[in-house]
């Protein structure tokens, strides 16, 4: 599914467009992928329910992740635009396309965000009720 956007830019969930080393390139210097090996990161991308790529001019700008069953739960991860093209609202479009378009709108979704809070609201996420709960990864 593809959907073009103004001044050049494009929303596509074709695996096969994302350039696989733009994503990891930007994700290992996010602060919640740093370090992540090419490998893993891969394995994330290729293992993921829907992934989207923002494009300007076929080279990719911008991306998104989805872990989902497909039918009750979806996790939006690794969502990003490239500085340079920020303060366009294609972090808007990129949400909205990656949520509320495609194969899983039907589904809940969640998500980590230590910084976008206010982008994530619009699409209305909230913060957890009392019947959520979260583990961390396991200590050694």
């Amino acid at each position: 599914m593809r959907r073009e956007l103004p001044n050049g830019y494009e929303l596509d969930d074709d695996p096969a467009r994302i350039d696989h080393e733009a994503v990891h390139r930007y994700l290992t210097q996010s602060y919640w992928a740093r370090g992540r090996s090419r490998e893993v990161q891969d394995e994330l991308v290729d293992g993921a329910a829907r992934v989207v790529g923002l494009y300007h001019d076929d080279a990719q700008v911008g991306f998104s992740r989805t872990l989902s069953d497909g039918h009750a739960q979806s996790y939006l991860a690794d969502v990003y635009v490239l500085d340079e093209h920020r303060g366009r609202g294609l972090g808007v479009e990129l949400v909205r396309f990656s949520v509320d378009e495609g194969p899983l709108a039907h589904t809940k979704w969640l998500l980590h965000t230590a910084d976008a809070h206010d982008l994530y609201r619009k699409f209305g996420f909230a913060e957890p009720s009392e019947r959520v709960l979260e583990r961390g990864p396991a200590r050694a």
